[in-house]
């Protein structure tokens, strides 16, 4: 005799019925469970050699805050404001901090926040407005500091992998990539000097990495990250690296004397729209002063003969092996070297080459 099947049986016979079926309720049921994740595998050689770089340097990567003091008009009380942040890295163990002039000229105080988070009042050491770079000191424990390892820039390639870490928009170790698009650029400091021999890089720069690093395949320094070209003021493809091989002299000498001593010939030289408008290439000697190293070395000023007629002086064509166009290309042919160093000069003198060894002397 058959019966029916009621109560709790039936419902369970129900859900099972449903279940065997595959209505949409069970695929509903199914699509509020996680999904199986998908093995991995293994990441490329390219992905590991990232990572590994990221992890090297990034310790060696700093976030600097620029502050201005503000006091109140009745009190009188000072508050430490933040003005502006960017990027800096650590040059050595004893604290020094590199960073772009521009990212902290005009404030009054600075902090420096290392990769482990702790932070550091610094103070400065010394800045040369002309290359954009300035260094800050910390009294950090040496145990915290990881100097960058340094690299070259008279040997890079376009096309060569490039690496940036810095903070865009204060987001602190942040890494992008790219390559470098083109070698020997030409940029403006914010002295209106040129800087030259610039790296131009596709690696995403923006706003706040300023004075950061970008590194070589090997993690080595090449350049100092300073400026974008945008019509935004963001990210548009374009940006540009002080080169490290002018990193490493300017650097060492800031440390060492707070700026950057340009030593002389010991001449005046025509301005260079004037010397444009004589059609000449190179620089003109207008005046020596006597006793300098170009008094000694026999060097020629401009004069007016007997009748009143202007006789050129000495042009300088050249110091060293580096040609030289205009007085600009002479003041960046000496910055390298020191006072005291004997450089030679080739000159043109009445249509004729001529070499001479001139003493550098210090600024006037």
């Amino acid at each position: 005799m058959r019966g029916r099947i009621g109560g709790p049986l039936a419902a369970t016979l129900m859900v099972l019925a449903t279940l065997a079926s595959g209505s949409p309720l069970v695929a509903q049921a199914q699509s509020t469970l996680p999904r199986p994740v998908g093995e991995r595998g293994d990441l490329t050689a390219d992905e590991r050699a990232t990572i590994s770089l990221f992890e090297r340097v990034s310790p060696s990567v700093v976030f600097i805050t620029s502050i201005d003091v503000r006091r109140d008009y009745f009190s009188m009380r000072a508050t430490q404001v933040p003005r502006g942040s960017g990027t800096g890295f650590v040059w050595d163990g004893l604290g020094h901090i590199v960073t772009n002039f521009h990212v902290i000229a005009d404030a009054e105080a600075f902090q420096v926040t290392l990769a482990d988070r702790s932070v550091w009042s610094a103070r400065l050491v010394g800045v040369a407005p002309r290359k954009d770079l300035a260094v800050l000191e910390i009294d950090a424990p040496r145990g915290s500091l990881s100097p960058i390892p340094i690299g070259s820039s008279g040997d890079l390639r376009v096309g060569q992998q490039v690496y940036a870490i810095g903070n865009p928009f204060g987001l602190d170790q942040t890494l992008t990539t790219g390559v470098i698009s083109a070698l020997d650029r030409e940029i403006d400091s914010m002295a209106g000097y040129p800087i030259r021999q610039v790296i131009q890089t596709d690696a995403a720069i923006n706003p706040g990495n300023s004075g950061g690093p970008l590194l070589d395949s090997a993690g080595r320094l090449i350049g100092v990250n300073t400026q974008i070209v945008s019509p935004s003021g963001a990210y548009a493809g374009i940006g540009f690296a002080i080169p490290v091989d002018t990193v490493n002299w300017v650097v060492p000498a800031l440390i060492d004397k707070g700026r950057l001593e340009r030593p002389t010939l010991g001449i005046t030289m025509l301005e260079a729209a004037r010397v444009r408008g004589l059609e000449i290439e190179g620089a003109l000697v207008v005046e020596v002063v006597p006793g300098s190293g170009a008094d000694r070395a026999g060097l020629r000023g401009t004069y007016r003969d007997r009748r009143g007629r202007l006789v050129l002086g000495d042009i300088i064509v050249a110091v060293g092996d580096s040609p030289i166009r205009s007085t600009d290309d002479l003041a960046l042919g000496l910055e390298r070297f020191r006072v005291g160093d004997t450089v030679e000069l080739t000159i043109l003198r009445d249509g004729e080459l001529r070499k001479l060894g001139v003493r550098l002397g210090p600024p006037s």
